[in-house]
């Protein structure tokens, strides 16, 4: 029987360099999709998941994001004189409750891994799961409630994947996939950002991981791998011997919000997903097409 995972890890510690000048005095993950941060989507989609603790890795200049998942009592006053109840729900609603968010610092720039593993005294020998806010999934169900789902039956360490076109796998974390079913992939190995003629499939890693807490003892050995960095996925390709490993085919859409094309592209697709914005988004388009 698997264990329950109840915690989730968001690295938000990155700069953001791609959204300068935008990100100069501003978090990235701050950055909205029509009206919503990106951290916000990932935080829903994590408690719409069962998840009941939230750890931030930050970084210097990221106070915004602890002040967004609290109580801001003079915009609350305000919007309570104002009779804006609607809109008092949802500022209300994003703050999870008293207890249940925790923030370390990630002090060197050093990947991934190292991020998750400034996380590893809140994780206490429990399975987790990782969210990057860059990764914006429209699903229904979310991403990771999807995830947890396969996690039931397989249990082990598992990843959200997708298909790439071959001359980016050296972007991503690539598997060298055993099986595939077109929902369950099991690997047999993980290679982190191989070069085109070297991939062993075209099968990436996106920012959604449910992982064992045994992936924080490799972690501990600080071994840098590509770009110089600690790298989450080589923790996980050495623990493939004792800790199985899958891939998830999400039913859902991924939109690369790491990038300004990839970001319009979300902020569409997301608008027209809201029924009052849907005919306004498909006059504007209009004007480009």
């Amino acid at each position: 029987m698997t264990k329950l995972v109840k915690k989730a890890i968001f690295p938000v510690a990155g700069q953001g360099t791609r959204f300068l000048p935008a990100t100069k005095a501003m978090p990235k993950e701050m950055l909205p999709v029509v009206d919503i941060p990106l951290i916000q989507y990932a935080v829903e989609e994590a408690r719409d998941a069962g998840i009941e603790e939230f750890i931030f890795v930050t970084g210097r200049a990221k106070s915004a994001i602890e002040d967004h998942f609290d109580y801001s009592y003079e915009l609350e006053h305000l919007l309570q004189e104002q009779g804006k109840t609607e809109i008092l729900s949802t500022v209300r609603k994003v703050i999870p409750e008293a207890g249940r968010v925790s923030y370390t610092r990630q002090q060197k720039p050093l990947g991934l891994g190292h991020a998750v593993w400034c996380a590893r005294y809140h994780i206490k020998n429990e399975p987790f799961a990782v969210l990057l806010a860059d990764d914006l999934i429209l699903a229904k169900p979310g991403c990771l409630k999807q995830m947890m789902a396969t996690y039931d039956k397989v249990g082990g360490n598992l990843v959200a994947v997708e298909d790439v076109a071959k001359e980016h796998t050296d972007r991503y974390g690539i598997l060298d996939v055993e099986t595939d079913d077109g929902i369950i992939a099991k690997a047999r190995g993980l290679v982190e950002k191989p070069k085109p003629a070297d991939a062993p499939s075209t099968l990436s890693i996106i920012g959604r991981y449910i992982l064992q807490p045994e992936i924080i003892s490799y972690l501990d050995r600080q071994e840098k791998g590509a770009g110089g960095e600690i790298q989450l996925t080589d923790a996980i390709a050495h623990s493939i011997g004792r800790t199985p490993l899958h891939g998830q085919h999400f039913d859902g859409t991924r939109y690369d919000c790491g990038n300004q094309l990839g970001f319009l592209d979300a902020n569409i697709a997301f608008s027209l997903e809201r029924e009052n914005m849907r005919d306004g988004v498909k006059e504007i388009l209009k004007k480009y097409s």
